[in-house]
C-alpha cells in the first residue's frame, strides 16, 4: 500500500536535510525504532509493534538507495523479519524536502508491504496509524534534537553530554563521533513498542460511527419513502 504524508521542520532545509539523513542522530526520536548496529551506510536494527498481549519485533535493515542533496530528494528502502518468522515487512521511503517561510516541508511517500498480524488492519487505519506515528516523530524530534540545539546546548550535528539536556541527540551523535574508523557501531537504546490496538481504537470506531451513520441514513430514507 502506498501511503503519503507531509509534516513541517522548524529549521531552514539545508539543515533539515542534514538532521533527516542522519539516522544515528534522529533514530532515537523514531517510535517503536531501535538502531542496533550501523556498518558503513547499512544500518541495522528492529522495529517492536504490540498488538494485544502480543509483541512483535521485526528485525531488519535500512540504506539509502538515493540522496540528491541539490534537489533535498532521498530514498530509504527497509525490510525486516518478525522475530519469531510469523511475518514481515518492507518500504520504500521517498522524501522530499522544500524551503518555506516557516521552515522546511518535507513531503513522504511510503510504499509499504506488511504480512503476518499487523497486516490484519485496512489501509485506512494503517494511515491513521502511520499519521499518529509520523506526528509523534516530528514532536520528539523538535523536542530533543531541535530545541536543544536553538537554545544553545549543542549546535546541529553535536550531541550534549550524557544527562544534561536531549539524551536521545546525544546518544546518537555520541554514537556516530566514537565510529570513526571502519568497525561497525553498535547502539543499546531499547525503545518502546508501538502500542497498535491504542493507535487504532479511535479509527476503528470512526469508521464504525460512519457505518452506523450510513445504515441509519438508509433506513430513514426507506421509512420516508415508505
Amino acid at each position: 500500500m502506498e501511503l503519503a504524508h507531509e509534516f513541517t521542520v522548524d529549521a531552514p532545509v539545508e539543515r533539515a536535510w542534514s538532521l533527516l539523513t542522519d539516522i544515528e542522530r534522529i533514530a532515537p526520536c523514531m517510535p517503536g525504532a531501535e538502531l542496533t548496529e550501523v556498518d558503513g551506510d547499512t544500518f541495522h536494527g528492529m522495529v517492536k509493534v504490540k498488538v494485544g498481549p502480543i509483541t512483535v519485533q521485526y528485525k531488519g535493515t535500512a540504506s539509502f538507495e538515493e540522496k540528491d542533496a541539490q534537489a533535498h530528494r532521498v530514498v530509504l528502502k527497509a525490510s525486516g523479519r518478525d522475530a519469531r518468522g510469523q511475518g514481515n515487512a518492507s518500504a520504500t521511503v521517498t522524501a522530499v524536502m522544500t524551503e518555506q517561510a516557516d521552515g522546511t516541508l518535507v513531503a513522504i511517500v511510503t510504499d509499504l508491504m506488511v504480512s503476518g498480524k499487523v497486516a490484519q488492519f485496512g489501509r485506512g487505519v494503517m494511515g491513521d496509524m502511520s499519521a499518529k506515528l509520523l506526528r509523534q516523530f516530528v514532536d520528539n524530534l523538535e523536542a530533543n534534537v531541535l530545541a536543544p540545539a536553538a537554545g544553545g546546548a549543542a549546535p546541529a550535528g553535536e550531541g550534549t553530554p550524557a544527562g544534561e539536556g536531549a539524551p536521545a541527540a546525544g546518544d546518537g551523535a555520541a554514537a556516530q563521533g566514537a565510529g570513526a574508523g571502519t568497525a561497525p557501531r553498535h547502539h543499546h537504546t531499547p525503545a518502546e513498542p508501538i502500542r497498535v490496538v491504542e493507535m487504532v481504537f479511535g479509527s476503528v470506531m470512526r469508521q464504525f460511527r460512519h457505518a452506523i451513520a450510513a445504515l441509519f441514513r438508509r433506513l430513514t430514507g426507506r421509512s420516508g419513502m415508505g
